[in-house]
């Protein structure tokens, strides 16, 4: 399965896709642009009170605590948990199942979940504590906080600023870096590597959900403040909130004996294979909570950077965050426009009423979903340590639905299942490379393949001989075997978070009968696949 860590949201459903049932081009959004200009906003989010009553949140709560036993009761998932906050307080918060199949550890609302994408979201409240402390600004180049980075445009290495980077409009393709993750580049070694990744688009002019390019804003961010990222969040955010289960830090996660590892779908059953360790890309998908912790976060946004009383993140800093930046798309249920703003998903109902929300969702096992209606004082957040299948998601939207409503305007769950069951809608590429012909042509003798390839921008592949035939290295630690397709075609396969499936391997032979090159079909997706065999001796 080749998720991708899960971009925006479907506006008011939450939904998050990389490019779905929504046009591909998006636009300035105009208030974005006047802020920008203009160098200040002047935009109030503060609410007086709620609408929805005590009453009808507890009434939510029941139905949605009975909709929750039943996902686990019917094995949709192992394990779940759910807060509610409304009017600065939490309302409910729960575990339901298991933290890991095959155990007898139940999920309660201190379990450590990897909440995958929602990482961007908290991450663009940290790197709001700096603006609020001018460390930086969100119109700070990223050419001033780290000059050694750059894209493949020296105007736009020259001119990109944490904003763009955090609004995913630097012009980097959708998902930039993170097959360079999966290749077992370290972080360093993914964020010099863009350089060579060339553009989908001119910067500022289209939205591209881009984990890397996030990734780089927030790390340029610590450095303005002169310590680490995983250090940053702790000493802004985590600490301050008494969010004492949350960390940026993979080994933090690893560590905690009240933890739900993550599992994937294997013969009908829900198994744990592999943890996600996302620590190359922690800003945007690293982050491991509770919903306890959770919901302390939840309070801070809904009540504009107040906490206990006490302004923890300056208001105008992290109101900047709820502003959208970049037009996504078009909801395909409502036909109202999607958005993104800074490390948020930012829409509106046909009431007017602001909604910030975000998904995250790692193939491995992580399906999460976050959804704040600040103008409500109300906020839900849902866990799982599933693959996504659309279950936090339609959690979110049925529970905000019996809130605002009194009952479920749609079948949030069918629907969530139903898209999210779509190959492309959950950006897995489907190989060209099917069933073998009955008669394939054979190869040429295995000499004519074997030896150094190269490419700017994954670095060497090497076709080498085993005992066991043919086998191919790309990347620091990618190695698997491979098997003869038919003529100069051959396929591999590996088990990752991006890569995961059969793929092609089809060489071009040069005039003396050897491969001159080669195009890796997964690596392929941006153009950017083939390798040229390398002339040193």
């Amino acid at each position: 399965m080749k998720l991708r860590s899960f971009p925006a949201a479907l506006l008011s459903v939450s939904l998050s896709l990389p490019l779905p049932l929504s046009i591909a081009h998006c636009a300035f959004f105009p208030l974005a642009v006047q802020a920008e200009e203009s160098g200040k906003l002047d935009i109030k989010t503060d609410f007086a009170k709620s609408t929805i009553s005590e009453a009808q949140v507890q009434t939510a709560i029941a139905e949605i605590d009975k909709l929750a036993q039943k996902q686990i009761d019917q094995n949709v998932v192992p394990g779940m948990a759910i807060s509610v906050v409304h009017n600065d307080k939490v309302v409910f918060a729960k575990g339901y199942g298991v933290r890991a199949v095959g155990k007898s550890e139940k999920v309660d609302p201190d379990t450590v979940f990897q909440i995958a994408s929602i990482s961007k979201s908290v991450g663009s409240t940290v790197v709001a504590a700096a603006v609020g402390e001018k460390t930086v600004s969100w119109d700070s180049k990223i050419s001033d906080l780290d000059p050694g980075f750059a894209l493949s445009e020296p105007w736009v290495t020259s001119n990109l600023t944490i904003r763009d980077l955090y609004a995913h409009r630097s012009g980097l393709p959708a998902h930039a870096g993170d097959i360079l993750e999966d290749l077992g580049y370290s972080q360093a070694e993914v964020l010099h590597h863009l350089r060579y990744q060339k553009p989908s688009s001119s910067m500022r002019s289209e939205y591209a959900y881009t984990n890397f390019g996030l990734t780089e804003a927030a790390l340029a961010t610590a450095k303005a403040a002169r310590t680490d990222w995983e250090s940053l969040s702790e000493e802004k955010l985590y600490k301050p909130l008494g969010m004492s289960s949350t960390s940026s830090r993979f080994s933090d996660f690893s560590n905690r004996s009240n933890r739900a590892v993550g599992h994937m779908m294997l013969n009908g059953k829900w198994a744990y294979r592999k943890q996600r360790r996302p620590d190359a890309q922690s800003p945007a998908g690293g982050v491991s909570s509770s919903v306890n912790d959770m919901s302390k976060w939840m309070r801070l946004q809904i009540n504009n950077g107040k906490f206990e009383g006490k302004q923890i993140i300056d208001e105008a800093a992290i109101a900047e965050t709820h502003i959208p930046q970049m037009r996504c798309g078009l909801n395909p249920i409502n036909g109202l426009p999607e958005f993104y703003g800074l490390g948020f998903n930012v829409s509106y109902d046909k009431q007017g009423r602001l909604i910030l929300s975000h998904s995250g969702g790692f193939a491995l096992g992580a399906a999460t979903n976050v959804k704040m209606l600040p103008s409500e004082k109300l906020g839900v957040c849902v866990l799982t340590n599933a693959a996504p299948i659309g279950v936090a998601e339609g959690m979110a939207s049925t529970f905000t639905d019996l809130a605002l409503y009194g009952s479920v305007k749609q079948d949030w769950l069918a629907i969530f299942k139903q898209v999210l069951s779509d190959p492309a809608m959950m950006g897995e590429s489907v190989s060209d490379v099917g069933k073998r012909p009955a008669a394939p042509v054979p190869p040429l003798k295995n000499e004519a393949y074997l030896g150094t390839y190269e490419n700017d921008l994954y670095g060497k592949l090497e076709v080498t001989m085993s005992v066991n035939g043919l086998m191919i290295t790309v990347g620091k630690d990618i190695t698997a075997a491979m098997t003869h397709y038919d003529r100069d075609t051959f396929t591999y396969e590996i088990f990752s978070e991006n890569l995961s499936g059969p793929s092609g391997i089809s060489f071009a032979i040069g005039t003396d009968g050897k491969a001159k090159s080669v195009i890796v079909e997964n690596l392929n997706g941006n153009g950017q696949g083939l390798f040229i065999r390398s002339q040193t001796k």
